[in-house]
């Protein structure tokens, strides 16, 4: 049995807590276990921009002049590996390869899966990463419910301004029309709005 288990990107999540965070939700090829690992805004805009392969930017992100780059020099990258957890820190690697070189270079999960997307090269996760912080689907479920409701009893701070802003937004999007939310979304990203565009993608994701 080889000790790397495939993974797939099964989603993001958008929490409030900490503030600006994202949960990347990884599932297993084999038993369908998931794996979730928080990475900041930016990173999981250009996740869901790579994720969503009819949208793009007016100008390339960090992580499309990293992969133009490759390209140019006739560098692929043939795999990702989360190889490893230690006090609730991920660590990956990017394996490279040109002719019969092959590089391994470190990386932060999210960087390496934003590559990996546009690589359309395989993310794995060592098994022994799995076994430290993967979840049963039915696990995630339960997880997910008790952040919902620890979101809704959580007593006001001086976030709460932010909150509520946020809370308007989504109203207003999930009021909007298809044609008007493709409409904002375009605009979004013509002003590099990253965050309100990865608001509006996922409220056209849901319809």
């Amino acid at each position: 049995m080889s000790d790397k288990v495939r993974l797939h990107v099964k989603g993001l999540t958008y929490s409030e807590r900490p503030t600006g965070a994202y949960a990347l939700l990884l599932e297993s090829e084999e038993d369908k276990r998931k794996l979730p690992i928080v990475i900041g805004a930016f990173e999981a805009q250009s996740i869901a921009i790579a994720l969503d392969k009819m949208t793009r930017p007016p100008r390339p992100m960090t992580h499309d002049l990293f992969a133009a780059v490759m390209e140019s020099h006739q560098i692929e990258l043939t795999e990702v590996v989360i190889r490893d957890l230690q006090d609730g820190v991920f660590y990956a690697i990017l394996v490279f390869s040109k002719g019969g070189d092959v590089r391994v270079t470190d990386a932060r999960p999210s960087d390496a899966i934003a590559l990996a997307l546009r690589s359309d090269c395989p993310i794995y996760a060592h098994r022994s990463v799995m076994e430290k912080a993967s979840m049963a689907e039915s696990e995630a479920k339960i997880a997910a419910v008790k952040e919902e409701e620890e979101d809704t009893v959580e007593e006001p701070s001086d976030s709460s301004e932010t909150a509520l802003e946020t809370a308007e937004t989504q109203r207003a999007l999930g009021q909007a029309s298809t044609e008007t939310l493709e409409d904002l979304l375009n605009r979004a990203l013509e002003h590099e709005d990253y965050e309100l565009a990865a608001r509006i993608r996922d409220e056209l994701n849901k319809r």
